[in-house]
């Protein structure tokens, strides 16, 4: 092997090393610093007594000890460190992390006030609704996007590449002569709700490419922005909850003095507080992951048996409903829904897993999980070419049938790789490399539906 590749080879290595050690608890990036250099020095001292450089890196790894004993030894050293920093304001005492702390939560509030504005100046200057709701993402996200330019310093090519991606399809979804439904009441055709209910999708992941810094083929920067959209949910759903009971008392109590606020709330509180709600709610995960433990391991563990039971009782419903020609196409989309929250579930479980860690009961419940996915999956595929041999296709069947098809096959190579691992025939790190290497599918799968379906269903 030539010195670069070896290079190479190290490099991936201490990167997946680093992957790992952030994941602990108050092991923040200035200690994870520390540790990468002691790691070099040892990996250098033993490659100069005569070692390559894989069994260098396996000899020091060891020699660093157990990483769990060690972020247990820092949550006990640096306790006082820990709580101050789940502390929003900086005190002044805190010096260059203060000021950092402090232009990070200006920042953020500058890109929410951007993104409550650009709603705004959309609800004023577009009245109609559905050309409002359509466009929505595409003034929210790309602040979110803005701020993880900002946050990770993107190179400008990466963040031009993202914007020319972007501009696809929020000019197809502005511009294709989309039909209506015919009636007093008209409404948008098929293609026109595929079209702006898939295009956020694709927002979404190539908001994930300026996550990752633009590094979006890095294994590990993909498996972050799967834990941080994890965390982001439960961030957002608690800051959304507690804001609804908070204006909720207010308006009660303003009410019994004869005020009110639905004019302030529909102009004002909307447009600015559900963006705000999401810039503050990411920059809480990213504020805090470096020193409370992800609450993912908890839902996770909690959600996983719930999920499986509701797979099952999916699948007799599915089965006792009649022949499969008269499945209801409302309980077919539902069933959907359902295997894509069951496909999050599975993600948010394997990026909060220790990949380390030998196989458990867990796992196995995990593979239990996929298996029943797969049966619904089953199911669902076979009623839908059941319903379109019948019937013929439109672009709503095809979408549910691409994307279920999609689903299969990521839950299909999931199931493999889990019943490797738990058997003890491969490592847990290739189901991890497995979802992440699939994320772009279901981009290229939005794209299609946003670009190619509209003109290929006669825009229907």
């Amino acid at each position: 092997m030539s010195d670069t590749a070896g290079e190479d080879v190290l490099e991936a290595q201490i990167e997946q090393w680093r992957g790992f050690v952030r994941r602990r608890r108050a092991i923040a990036p200035p200690d994870l610093e520390e540790m990468e250099d002691h790691l070099r020095e040892q990996i250098a001292d033993l490659g100069s007594n005569g070692l390559d450089d894989e069994e260098a890196f396996l000899v020091a790894v060891k020699r660093m000890g157990n990483l769990d004993e060690v972020s247990r030894e820092f949550a006990r050293e640096h306790a006082h460190r820990l709580w101050k920093q789940l502390v929003l304001v900086p005190e002044a005492d805190d010096g260059a992390g203060g000021l950092t702390r402090w232009r990070d939560l200006g920042a953020v509030l500058a890109f929410a006030l951007g993104a409550g504005l650009a709603v705004k100046l959309l609800l004023t200057s577009v009245d109609d609704e559905f050309a409002q709701f359509r466009n929505l993402a595409f003034v929210v996200l790309p602040f979110l996007a803005g701020w993880f330019a900002w946050k990770r310093r993107v190179p400008w090519r990466v963040c031009a590449a993202a914007v020319a991606i972007a501009a696809v399809p929020a000019l197809a979804v502005n511009l294709y002569p989309f039909e209506t439904t015919s009636g007093p009441d008209p409404a948008p055709g098929m293609t026109a709700v595929l079209a702006f209910t898939h295009a956020p999708v694709l927002l979404w992941l190539l908001v994930g490419v300026l996550h990752t810094g633009g590094h979006w083929r890095s294994h590990e920067r993909r498996m972050d922005f799967v834990r941080f959209m994890g965390e982001l949910a439960m961030y957002l759903a608690l800051i959304i909850l507690g804001s609804a009971v908070l204006v909720g008392l207010t308006f009660g109590v303003l009410s019994l003095v004869e005020l009110d606020l639905e004019p302030v709330l529909e102009d004002w509180l909307l447009p600015f507080g559900l963006p705000g709600a999401l810039m503050v709610a990411a920059w809480l995960v990213e504020a805090k992951k470096s020193v409370v433990e992800n609450i993912a391991p908890v839902l996770t563990r909690v959600f996983t048996p719930l999920a499986f039971l509701m797979l099952v009782a999916d699948l007799v419903a599915l089965l006792v409903n009649g022949p499969l020609t008269t499945v209801d196409r409302e309980l077919l989309i539902l069933m959907d829904g359902v295997l894509v929250l069951v496909l999050f579930l599975l993600l948010y479980s394997i990026s909060a897993r220790d990949p380390l860690a030998p196989p458990n009961v867990f796992d196995w419940l995990q593979l239990a999980l996929v298996g029943a996915a797969l049966a619904v999956d089953a199911v669902a595929l076979t009623a839908m070419l059941t319903r379109i041999a019948e019937f013929g296709f439109t672009a709503n069947k095809t979408a549910a049938l691409g994307l279920n098809l999609v689903l299969l096959v990521h839950l299909v190579w999931s199931a493999w790789l889990l019943a490797g691992f738990v058997r003890g025939r491969r490592p847990f790190a290739a189901v991890e490399r497995w979802q992440t290497a699939y994320l772009p599918v279901y981009a290229v799968w939005a794209g299609l539906v946003v670009v190619v379906f509209p003109p290929v269903f006669g825009f229907a």
